[in-house]
């Protein structure tokens, strides 16, 4: 009976402070490595940043764009400058042009 008294007083003392270590060491970890912990928060904030920097560049690229199209407008474009440009790229001449060759090395611009 005494040995039987001995191991339950041994238990009763163990037991206890073992489960409470065992819970506090799983609530650590967690909060360090879980799914919600420190590492997959600071993984989420670096995905944050990212995603900011991505919603920045395709702002700054649609604004871009946006000023592209609105120089299109007919009231934006002169009407001389655009012939002038549309000819030198087609290679063409009108009858009254006066025509100075260039070598194949040569550049205009």
């Amino acid at each position: 009976m005494q040995i039987v008294r001995a191991i339950r007083r041994v238990v009763r003392a163990v037991v206890p402070p073992a489960l409470f270590l065992g819970l506090t060491a799983y609530f650590g970890w967690n909060a360090l490595q879980g799914d919600h912990g420190l590492k997959a928060y600071h993984q989420q904030l670096k995905l944050m940043d990212q995603a900011i920097q991505a919603q920045k560049d395709a702002d700054d690229e649609q604004a871009v764009w946006k000023r592209r199209i609105t120089s299109l407008n007919e009231r934006a474009l002169d009407a001389d400058m655009l012939d002038e440009r549309s000819r030198a790229m087609l290679n063409l001449a009108r009858t009254g042009d006066t025509v100075i060759p260039y070598g194949p090395h040569e550049k205009l611009y």
